[in-house]
């Protein structure tokens, strides 16, 4: 029977066996391991009109480009095809790359020239290949055009793809709200995609929003969900997905698991997030990344060491996130020996990398809170990258507060000098010029700053640079310390 919208029909593979020349053709080309040999087999094809027509024969060489990396093969073969099924045209999209050099489109062109229509799953495919927002609205004309604009499969797809390639989620938006009756797939894309882009209350309002059109949420769904409700800091939401979950009688894989913890630490319920991570009966390095993240967040430095050695007694090998939010934990309990030694052991390539900026900066942190001004400055001084304008705040801060104004005056010049253009680092300068009763100074950084056309931003102050040293955000699963 053939398809109500026209199509023809899917390909059934036979029961009866292939004839011989058709069975050795498939063998070479389904164990075919070199691209040299590429060439040589599409000449085959071309010479022997059987094969030629076989869709199954012409379809396993395009896949066996697609693997090898060889795609002029392919293109130089269907364009000898006078008028390809449209299995044969999916099973060379299906070769593509995510991002090939070139668009996918004059394909289709060509494709769409020699009389033939593509079906539902045409589109979806061409899509994974497609990475412009321009290249994208063509695609979604020709869409509307072939008849399947309503088609959910294909929308869902469309949806997916804006989502990675428009910048503000406008068109992505767009095309949610004329969907009729988005799944849980459509659904789950917008929610992850305010997630990602640190739109958490949006994020939250779509997921309501879904709760009301009852839909029901896939894992996926709450995990996006969690995430965003970590970020937005809105606990009750998330205690109602862990509910529905105990209610579903969803086992807490490590994805699911995770996220719970994530979400109960970074909202201040450690005790709660604790509860989860014991049930769960698989955890990985970014679960336990949550919960000592969240313990050091919460500026409790001693637990969350404990976690940190539980961690590794269990055998499981930190990573550079969890180095961070440790040694945020010894700067935030003043474990100086013990944050000193594990610095240490990162700089030895101990755990298999070597410190990042923001090791640097937990360590810079660390050492100015305790005091120790003079190691703090020399670790600055001999970081193999620049320091940022955040690692010197971080040290000025702890100047300021042991009242060394010789070393503030020096770190401050050297803000000055990383952003010339920062009005706040002048006024800082001349803060410091008139605490220590030089006025005239003062007023000559003043009036150059003013010669220069810099204002002051309204309310700021070195607590940003504080904030920002223990400050987390989510990323998917990966916790990071956004210093």
């Amino acid at each position: 029977m053939a398809d109500p919208a026209g199509l023809p029909p899917p390909l059934r593979p036979s029961t009866a066996p292939p004839p011989p020349a058709v069975a050795r053709a498939l063998h070479a080309i389904n164990t075919c391991t070199s691209a040299s040999a590429l060439g040589p087999m599409r000449g085959g094809i071309l010479r022997d009109p059987a094969l030629l027509r076989n869709t199954t024969v012409v379809s396993a060489f395009f896949l066996a480009c697609g693997r090898l990396h060889s795609l002029d093969p392919a293109l130089a073969l269907f364009a000898s095809l006078q008028r390809p099924h449209v299995f044969v045209f999916n099973s060379l999209l299906r070769s593509l790359p995510p991002a090939p050099a070139y668009s996918p489109l004059p394909l289709l062109r060509h494709f769409l020239g020699l009389g033939v229509r593509p079906n539902r799953y045409t589109f979806p495919l061409m899509l994974t290949s497609l990475s412009s927002l321009p290249d994208l609205k063509v695609l979604h004309s020709q869409v509307a055009k072939s008849g399947f604009a309503r088609d959910l499969h294909v929308q869902n797809a469309l949806l997916a793809r804006y989502v990675a390639c428009d910048p503000d989620l406008a068109h992505a938006e767009q095309l949610f709200d004329e969907m009729p009756c988005p799944d849980v797939v459509a659904w789950t894309t917008v929610i992850t995609a305010y997630r990602n882009r640190g739109r958490s209350f949006k994020a939250l309002a779509a997921f309501r929003r879904m709760s009301a059109a009852s839909v029901a949420p896939n894992r996926v769904t709450m995990v996006s969900a969690l995430g965003a409700c970590a970020a937005h800091g809105a606990v009750d939401t998330g205690i109602w997905i862990h509910q529905y979950v105990k209610k579903q009688g969803w086992e807490l894989d490590v994805v699911l698991g995770t996220a719970l913890v994530d979400m109960y630490g970074k909202c201040g319920h450690i005790a709660e997030g604790a509860r989860v991570f014991s049930e769960m009966v698989e955890r990985n390095v970014y679960t336990w990344n949550s919960i000592i993240g969240a313990l050091a967040l919460a500026q409790d430095g001693e637990t969350a060491l404990q976690w940190f050695f539980r961690m590794e007694a269990d055998g499981v090998r930190p990573d550079a996130v969890t180095l961070i939010c440790v040694l945020c934990a010894c700067a935030h309990a003043g474990f100086v020996d013990i944050g000193r030694k594990i610095f240490n052991l990162i700089v030895q390539g101990e755990y298999g990398f070597q410190p990042g900026i923001k090791h640097f900066g937990c360590m810079v942190d660390l050492l100015s809170r305790s005091g120790h001004l003079d190691d703090a400055f020399r670790l600055v001084e001999t970081m193999p990258s620049q320091p940022n304008a955040v690692i010197w705040g971080l040290l000025l801060r702890g100047c300021k507060a042991r009242g060394d104004s010789i070393l503030s005056e020096h770190v401050t010049m050297r803000l000055v000098e990383l952003e010339p253009e920062n009005a706040s680092h002048y006024v800082l300068l001349a803060n410091l010029y008139a605490g220590t009763g030089r006025w005239l100074e003062a007023e000559e950084v003043l009036k150059w700053m003013r010669k220069k056309g810099l204002t002051k931003d309204a309310g700021w102050s070195l607590k940003m640079l504080e904030d920002s040293s223990s400050k987390y955000t989510s990323d998917e699963d990966l916790m990071e310390c956004a210093l």
